[in-house]
């Protein structure tokens, strides 16, 4: 059995490019993707299939939209459970989770904001809706007795998923994550954006979040910009641009 062994050992290692392959593997970093309000984790699910087959280890996190805070928390043990460095992905609110959640956490390299918030300390979410209109998203919004935000099923394709086919935003509707409404005039602790390295995908026919905030954002955050026809969620029509630029940050191409 020894000698069987040491055999089955010497043939793998002279297998051309089987060191260098897990090498390759073992350096990516891990991707770790932060869902916005009115959806959860399911919502990359055109997106992940794409990151594993260039070899990244994709966690997709489920935040529970209760508070920032909660949320901040929940993003940060993922990443600590991740082996190496992290690439953090945030969509729309989940750019505001991703700016708190990497503040002081030298695992994360690089910041990836998909039609995202990125706030400064002094910005709010509603602060910075309110800075650029028109937004389209307030007034679809209905809260439930206990003070949670959706957005109305019947204005949720035009508002939230314009190029999205009716029966699949019908479905993402129907399916939506409340956030709790306070969550739009919390400040965030601190500005990751200041210290990581940050990418910005801008979705130029988004009814959610201006287009031109997101250029703000991105500009003031001295982002490497990219730009896509797409209404609020082009991690579901536009995939391969979403995962093109987190493999631009997860090598470092700007």
């Amino acid at each position: 059995m020894k000698a069987t062994t040491l055999i089955l050992l010497t043939l793998a290692a002279a297998i051309p490019g089987t060191r260098a392959a897990d090498a390759g593997k073992a350096t990516k970093p891990a991707i770790v993707l932060v869902h916005g309000a009115f959806a959860d984790g399911s919502g990359w699910r055109h997106v992940i299939p794409l990151l594993e087959k260039d070899g990244y280890t994709v966690t997709a996190v489920q935040n529970p939209l209760t508070s920032l805070a909660d949320d901040v928390a929940t993003t940060r043990r993922a990443i600590e459970a991740q082996k190496g460095p992290v690439v953090l992905v945030g969509h729309s609110y989940g750019g505001a989770v991703i700016t708190a959640a990497a503040v002081g956490v030298p695992q994360v390299k690089a910041l990836v904001y998909v039609a995202a918030f990125a706030p400064d300390t002094t910005d709010s979410l509603g602060s910075l809706l309110k800075s650029m209109a028109p937004s389209d998203i307030e007034p679809a919004l209905v809260p439930d007795s206990g003070g949670f935000l959706s957005i109305d099923p019947e204005k949720f394709h035009d508002v939230f998923a314009k190029d999205v086919s009716r029966s699949e935003a019908r479905i993402l509707a129907v399916t939506q994550k409340p956030i709790f409404g306070p969550i739009f005039e919390t400040k965030g602790p601190g500005a990751a954006w200041k210290t990581i390295p940050s990418w910005y995908l801008v979705a130029t026919e988004d009814r959610a979040i201006n287009p031109d905030l997101q250029r703000f954002m991105a500009k003031r955050m001295g982002a490497a910009i990219s730009e896509t026809k797409a209404s609020h969620v082009p991690f579901i029509t536009r995939p391969r641009e979403v995962a093109r630029i987190i493999n631009a940050a997860a090598t470092g191409n700007r």
